[in-house]
């Protein structure tokens, strides 16, 4: 399922990676540049499989290793309410 963030989410690309503004709380969370692509490539409208693909692609990591990271990140990003 492609990745929505809640409307009152901000991203914004740094030189080192995502920053994501949670404007309910007022905090941030900063992605490295690994995070970043993930969700760049679930916003765009991909798959997690597609979003694994691209790490190993730009990081020629294992896929198995690289689709448990994308599912800890989604896992992580739906679980603090940034995300559906």
């Amino acid at each position: 399922m492609p990745l929505r963030f809640a409307a009152d989410v901000s991203t914004a690309e740094t030189d080192y990676g995502t920053v994501l503004l949670d404007e309910r709380a007022g905090t941030y969370w900063e992605l490295n540049p690994t995070a970043g692509l993930v969700v760049r490539t679930l916003l765009a409208g991909g798959e997690e499989a597609d979003a694994a693909a691209a790490l190993v692609r730009e990081f020629e990591i294992d896929q198995a290793a690289a689709l448990r990271d994308v599912e800890a990140l989604v896992r992580e990003l739906r679980g603090a309410g940034l995300a559906s």
